[in-house]
């Protein structure tokens, strides 16, 4: 099994011990206890994070536009999780980001037996995330096909594309030249997201609850320590030096899109996602790192990993 079972048991451990967030562990992993992201939902952290993008002209201008979306979970206590997005439910094209999505069907598919694990899925999946290849992220659209990432995307269990809530994760081509278009529903994209769902995403991830604990498990030591260094890892590099860091982003163009799970062990455990059209793309993700801080009121020297 290529070691899994240690590298599942070494990840997801941490997540079964309950009540000791302040020491740095994860959150626990009950059914009981799982609540859903849409009800931590704050009206005072709504009005920070709105009130600190906008005091920026440009962001302004681009919200106004609705060429800016973002959202934030601060999980750093987890009775009390604090949840916000601007433009979260404006689905955008988001280039590699939707490739999350792939992931999903996949561990769907390898959990139902649809598809045997072999060498060459694993190595293709830990290459679509964690460098962002487009030739391995054409490869499992070609195992899994179309119609099996839609189906799970929009699996009432997850409801990760919804045309009632402004579409969601969508992916309807493969990532390169060739191939047929399968585009959304609402807006004809064919690599797209919304924050909202993307937030969901990483936050059931988090809390075992896309496929199967085990699964959700697999998912987040494939999208563990990133191999690209750019925009929002960039800055946490910078500001958690250590941090532990759970991470998928796109580019093409003028689209620019990030998203990530930070856990330093300290104040930092948090989710971050945002999505972007402009040509300053890659500053505007590197800057919101710190606005994002700044809104959870993290100090700046803040870091349980730092030498």
């Amino acid at each position: 099994m290529r070691l899994r079972i240690i590298l599942l048991l070494g990840l997801f451990l941490p997540l079964l011990s309950f009540g000791q967030s302040t020491d740095g562990d994860y959150l626990a992993v009950k059914t009981s206890t799982f609540i859903p992201l849409n009800q931590w939902k704050s009206n005072d952290f709504q009005s920070r994070l709105a009130n600190a993008l906008n005091a920026n002209p440009a962001y302004r201008a681009l919200i106004a536009s609705k060429r800016l979306a973002v959202g934030i979970v601060d999980m750093h206590d987890p009775t009390h999780i604090a949840y916000a997005t601007v433009n979260g439910d404006n689905m955008m094209y988001a280039a590699s980001l939707p490739k999350i999505a792939i992931l999903l069907a996949a561990e769907d598919a390898l959990f139902k037996g649809e598809l045997t694990e072999t060498a060459e899925i694993d190595e293709d999946l830990r290459m679509m995330i964690a460098r962002s290849d487009n030739q391995a992220a054409t490869r499992m659209i070609d195992r899994l096909g179309y119609d099996k990432i839609q189906n799970v995307l929009e699996d009432p269990k997850y409801r990760l594309y919804s045309e009632e809530q402004g579409g969601g994760l969508w992916v309807g081509k493969r990532y390169g030249s060739g191939g047929d278009r399968h585009p959304d529903p609402l807006k004809g994209l064919s690599h797209a997201a919304t924050v909202n769902q993307v937030c969901r995403f990483y936050y059931m991830m988090y809390y075992g609850k896309l496929v199967s604990p085990s699964r959700s498990a697999e998912m987040m030591r494939i999208m563990k320590d990133p191999e690209l260094h750019h925009k929002f890892v960039n800055t946490v590099d910078q500001v958690a030096p250590g941090a532990t860091m759970f991470r998928k982003s796109g580019s093409w163009k003028n689209y620019h899109a990030d998203s990530i799970l930070v856990d330093d062990g300290g104040n930092r455990r948090y989710i971050l996602v945002a999505l972007a059209e402009d040509a300053q793309g890659e500053q505007i993700m590197r800057d919101l790192v710190r606005i994002a801080e700044q809104v959870m009121h993290i100090p700046a020297s803040s870091s349980n990993t730092a030498p």
